[in-house]
């Protein structure tokens, strides 16, 4: 139909993924958009489709719905070269006792000669049809003219709060089916993300605003990642990639393991993806309910995790299950932890008092043989925590003392679940 070609023309980004098959869209995605200096929340959804059945397509039928009693006004986008389908009448059928200005959008009418294709549309009995071409362009313009007049004019802008709360963006990654959209639902404490058996269900990231306690948070739902030789073209591999994207612009990554499966080596690489990327991490072990009554298990995971991520030991890790609210709980406590030592700033003289008395515990060797006391520290940015280690030009870092240096900074000033960078230059 182009549902979310039409989406991603209003909002003028491609943010929905959009492919020749039918039912590439499943969750609900929002974004906010202007048009003409006026503001507005457009939702794309999932195909209605009234007559298909199995669990996945009545969990796409639920969401579709869900934003269908939200929406103020709605948009229904029909194939102008398919005619008006028996499914397009069911669904004019289903909307007649609808309260909501809808506009009936006929989709790939690109040129003039095709405008003849919309006889068969004015059998729906209104004026509000609007040939538009979603991919090319053509008459969204006007269909959003039209919708606009229907719409109460915009409040004048609030000023900005400068007091407004800082918002954590929280990113959930993990490989198929580990259970990161059943951990997002409960996060939320509502059915925003589908959750089915199959793997593959979540394909567009989904973020959603939350408070809890005063903080807020924005909950990003991403695809799961699997080893890249199984990725398939096409619409998964869109998928894994803007999960990957989803990631980096988050500040921290829930990664979310299976605690039955136990370490695979794709979960390696999706934590080395967390860490290359600068991320704060959070670890659940999830399906742990399966596991707890089993003498010794939590034991021998956590050694597990240690020898599996020896590059994560500053990472904190919940072991529990995504349904259960305590696991929730957990998290919620973990999170701010996290998110201030993501942004934690030393101050200069805090650093450098630090740094000379490491030195004189272990000092920096220099290419005559002499151990060198003279280095300046200084923290550069936050998010993740970077500091310049200034040094003399006889000065040699091994690798090994850099991650010696990492250590101490982390015993002094915690750092938890957060990378740190360490960038050394010469004096002059």
């Amino acid at each position: 139909m182009g549902k979310s070609t039409l989406f991603n023309r209003i909002i003028g980004a491609r943010h929905a993924i959009v492919d020749d098959h039918p039912g590439v869209t499943r969750d609900r995605l929002y974004a906010d958009c202007t048009h003409r200096g006026r503001r507005f929340q457009v939702v794309d959804t999932g195909g209605l489709d009234l007559t298909s059945t199995g669990e996945l397509t009545e969990l796409i039928r639920r969401q579709s719905n869900l934003a269908l009693a939200e929406a103020d006004s709605l948009f229904v986008i029909m194939d102008g070269r398919a005619g008006l389908t028996p499914l397009d009448r069911e669904i004019v059928t289903l909307l007649h006792g609808v309260d909501k200005p809808v506009f009936f959008v006929i989709n790939k009418i690109d040129s003039p000669r095709l405008e003849t294709l919309l006889a068969d549309f004015y059998e729906i009995g209104t004026d509000k049809i609007f040939p538009v071409s979603a991919e090319h362009g053509a008459g969204v313009d006007e269909l959003l003219e039209a919708f606009l007049r229907d719409v109460p004019p915009d409040a004048p802008p609030a000023p900005p709060d400068l007091d407004a709360p800082a918002v954590t963006r929280v990113a959930v990654v993990g490989r198929p089916n580990v259970g990161k959209s059943t951990l997002v639902n409960a996060l939320l404490g509502d059915a925003r993300v589908l959750v089915s058996d199959a793997p593959g269900t979540t394909r567009d990231p989904v973020d959603t605003p939350l408070e809890h306690r005063g903080r807020h948070f924005v909950l990003t739902d991403t695809a799961g990642l699997r080893r890249r030789g199984r990725v398939e073209r096409g619409i998964e591999g869109y998928s894994v990639g803007r999960a990957i994207t989803a990631l980096g612009r988050s500040d921290i990554g829930i990664l979310v393991l299976d605690g039955v499966e136990g370490v695979t080596e794709q979960d390696t690489k999706i934590a080395g993806l967390i860490h290359k990327q600068g991320r704060g991490c959070v670890m659940l072990v999830n399906k742990w309910d399966l596991c707890r009554d089993h003498p010794g298990a939590r034991d021998r995971f956590a050694l597990t995790l240690q020898r599996r991520f020896p590059f994560f030991k500053f990472v904190p890790a919940a072991f529990g299950s995504a349904r259960e609210p305590h696991t929730v709980a957990c998290l919620f406590e973990m999170l701010p932890r996290v998110m201030h030592a993501f942004s934690f700033r030393v101050p200069t003289g805090r650093l450098n008092h630090f740094l000379q008395n490491v030195l004189v515990k272990h000092p920096m060797a220099t290419t005559k043989g002499h151990p060198s006391k003279s280095a300046f520290m200084t923290q550069v940015a936050v998010k993740p925590p970077t500091f310049a280690l200034f040094v003399g030009r006889s000065v040699t870092l091994t690798p090994a003392y850099l991650r010696y240096l990492e250590h101490q900074l982390r015993d002094t000033f915690g750092f938890e679940g957060t990378p740190l960078r360490i960038v050394v230059r010469k004096k002059s």
